[in-house]
């Protein structure tokens, strides 16, 4: 979840709570403000295991505290006493940090001095805990649903069209090296966030039947869209770390690969230009015919060259494979893609505008 999100969403559960507990009448609604705090979730069903867990933990709190405080008072150290019994069933259970946080909120709010008998308190602290962590799961449903499809999409897009840039530019030694440094590291970071997202969009529950195979395939196909974003990328970090090398290669060679890596490139540009709906049905290409770089052949060519000189004979072979995994990759994709325009073609797919800089 972005943070101008999460902050909107926060502040809107909060005063959604608060507004509640002053409605129903109840004597004090911090509590139900720092629970529906607390319960705010990046997804709808990471949403609905905070409130299964929550429950757990007011349950677990309030009944800890409503003993100890009939059995021992309310004594300052009673209720330190009672947080440690609280924390240690909470582990014992495996709990989230919020979660028990939010089983110490129902201790300290049970033995609050008052004038109320303990178990009527401590029933009316639990509801209110209760209408914050349901004030939180209501804003998470109905109020800026997250369109983890459509930032996924953009994230491998965007990722994807750096890496290329990145590529192109590196094969041809005009890339600077504190710079391609830089970058390595950020899209490094870029990479790890696309395995987040996916695993957000994963985690979305279909409730039609008829929706879910589509899914289904969605999630296979986006799994695909960026292992061959990360192969694409090792096949950059091993372009950088051998450029040296590479300019020892025969000059007609190096313009070979060159080319053949362009062909890569623009291939994997027009799978995802064609997956995206960008290149009209009428007029593209089909995707049968997108890829035709001949890496393996490459490939053998450049182990040939120096299978003579033993000293260098295995420089270059982590290149090969790299360049070999990532055209396997790009086929799997194609394979993927041809499959899925095949059975859900109709389906509308929303991505944001995306940014590409190569005309196709």
């Amino acid at each position: 979840m972005k943070l101008g999100a999460r902050m909107l969403k926060s502040g809107l559960a909060i005063a959604i709570a608060l507004y509640a507990a002053e409605l129903i009448g109840f004597p004090s609604s911090v509590f139900a403000g720092i629970a529906a705090l607390f319960a705010i979730q990046p997804s709808i069903y990471q949403s609905f295991q905070t409130i299964v867990e929550q429950l757990q933990a007011n349950v677990i709190g309030v009944t800890v505290a409503t003993v100890m405080a009939y059995t021992l008072g309310i004594d300052p150290f009673v209720i330190g006493f009672t947080a440690v019994i609280v924390i240690g069933i909470c582990r014992y259970f495996k709990m989230g940090e919020s979660t028990v946080s939010i089983a110490l909120i129902a201790v300290i709010a049970v033995m609050q001095t008052t004038d109320l008998a303990v178990y009527q308190f401590a029933l009316l602290r639990f509801s209110s805990l209760l209408l914050g962590i349901f004030s939180a799961f209501i804003v998470n449903l109905v109020f800026l649903p997250p369109k983890y499809e459509t930032n996924l999409f953009k994230q491998i897009d965007r990722t994807t069209s750096d890496i290329l840039q990145w590529l192109r530019i590196t094969t041809r030694h005009l890339s600077d090296d504190p710079s391609l440094k830089e970058e390595i590291a950020r899209i490094q970071h870029e990479v790890r966030r696309m395995d987040q997202t996916y695993l957000l969009f994963s985690e979305e529950r279909i409730y039609f039947k008829k929706n879910r195979l589509a899914k289904a395939r969605k999630l296979i196909v986006f799994r695909q869209l960026i292992a061959t974003t990360r192969k694409s990328f090792d096949v950059l970090k091993a372009f950088h770390h051998l450029d040296e090398q590479i300019k020892t290669i025969p000059e007609n060679f190096q313009k070979a690969v060159v080319q053949e890596l362009d062909r890569v490139i623009h291939s994997h540009e027009r799978l995802l230009l064609s997956f995206m709906g960008r290149i009209k049905r009428k007029n593209r290409q089909s995707l049968h015919d997108i890829t035709n770089p001949n890496i393996p052949h490459l490939v053998k060519t450049l182990i040939q060259m120096y299978e003579d000189q033993e000293e260098n004979r295995l420089i270059f072979l982590p290149l090969a494979s790299q360049l070999m995994e990532y055209h396997y990759h790009l086929e799997h994709l194609q394979t993927l893609l041809q499959s899925y325009e095949k059975y859900h073609h109709n389906e509308k797919l929303e991505f944001f505008e995306t940014r590409w800089r190569r005309s196709n």
